[in-house]
């Protein structure tokens, strides 16, 4: 694969190592091989970034390209002593996160990234990442030029010019099996059908925009709880949370928790660690030999048929069918 070394950010700082290992939930540790590979990339640069002593930066890995698009493995390892600085998107962006967190602002909105979440850019548009309340994310960025777009969002369906006026989707359902394929073919890319995820991935993406709703912007206490609860919770997703735990490691009233955290995620904690281990569900049935029964209580559901039930709601088929599918992308349903 071919790198890209993209310049570091400013002075280097290890607390936010540290922070980051305090803001762990205190949860059973010894699950941590459900990262699957998606974590230990992320562990093992910022790892090296700590022991150089150099400043936090990104590195890109490109995966593949064809007419008008590309795709990368994009690891930064930024933290809350790095300044954020200004970038330009050259082209249209669609950024999928699979580990970590940071903040992503354009003048689209303010967004707290999350893994599931995607990150949206339009070509010309100016923006900045920032990491204050945590170090290091990981994402697969695919960019796409002004003709390729706007033909792949002509033939899904729609009409007119699209310009993202959103700067994130949330993790929700309609993005939730290409999210888990590009997951999993990041950590097996054998024969990964990279155009095929990015068809599909603009494709949804151009019918949630243009139903979407602006960001709410909460103030900068709340998205730094926040935070810590969702990087917690995708370091182990199968830990047994409840509302009231996490209300009270983020400081919060089960209440205001709630509202919270739907309004900076996009979703509610349920849905959010319901999302997570079923991402570590279908990278597990594609890229490990364990049996479907084994996959659901590793990855926190008490019984195989309501994991299969679920499994079933999130992307359209049996976890059976989508291991021996590979976790083939489908093409998004248009109502």
């Amino acid at each position: 694969m071919a790198e890209i070394a993209v310049a570091p950010h400013a002075a280097d700082r290890q607390a936010e190592l540290k922070a980051d290992r305090q803001a762990d939930l205190k949860v059973d540790h010894h699950k941590a091989d459900l990262k699957v590979g998606l974590y230990q990339v992320l562990d093992q640069a910022l790892e090296a970034r700590k022991l150089s002593g150099g400043a936090g930066g990104q590195v890109a890995h490109v995966l593949a390209s064809g007419d008008g698009w590309r795709v990368a493995d994009v690891v930064c390892t930024s933290g809350p002593h790095d300044h954020p600085f200004e970038e330009q998107h050259s082209e249209y962006s669609i950024a999928v996160v699979l580990a970590g967190t940071f903040q992503y602002r354009s003048p689209a909105g303010h967004a707290l990234m999350t893994p599931g979440a995607a990150m949206l850019g339009t070509p010309g548009q100016c923006f900045e990442c920032g990491h204050d309340h945590g170090a290091g994310d990981r994402c697969v960025a695919f960019w796409y030029s002004r003709d390729r777009l706007e033909r792949l969002v002509s033939d899904s369906g729609h009409r007119g010019p699209l310009r993202f006026d959103l700067a994130r989707i949330p993790p929700v359902r309609a993005l939730a099996p290409v999210i888990a394929a590009a997951a999993a073919h990041v950590v097996d890319p054998a024969d990964a059908p990279w155009d095929e995820i990015g068809t599909s991935l603009a494709a949804r993406v151009a019918t949630l925009v243009r139903g979407s709703t602006p960001l709410y912007r909460s103030p900068l206490n709340s998205e730094a709880r926040v935070t810590r609860i969702v990087r917690a919770i995708n370091r182990v997703p199968a830990a047994p949370f409840t509302v009231d735990a996490l209300a009270g490691e983020a400081g919060l009233s089960p209440y205001h928790f709630l509202r919270t955290f739907e309004r900076l995620t996009g979703v509610t904690p349920h849905q959010y660690v319901l999302r997570a281990r079923l991402r570590e569900a279908a990278i597990r049935l594609v890229s490990r030999n364990e049996k479907i029964l084994d996959v659901a209580l590793a990855c926190g559901f008490g019984d195989v048929s309501n994991f299969n039930r679920t499994f079933r709601a999130e992307f359209g088929v049996a976890p059976g069918d989508y291991r021996r599918g590979a976790g083939l992308v489908r093409p998004a349903r248009r109502g």
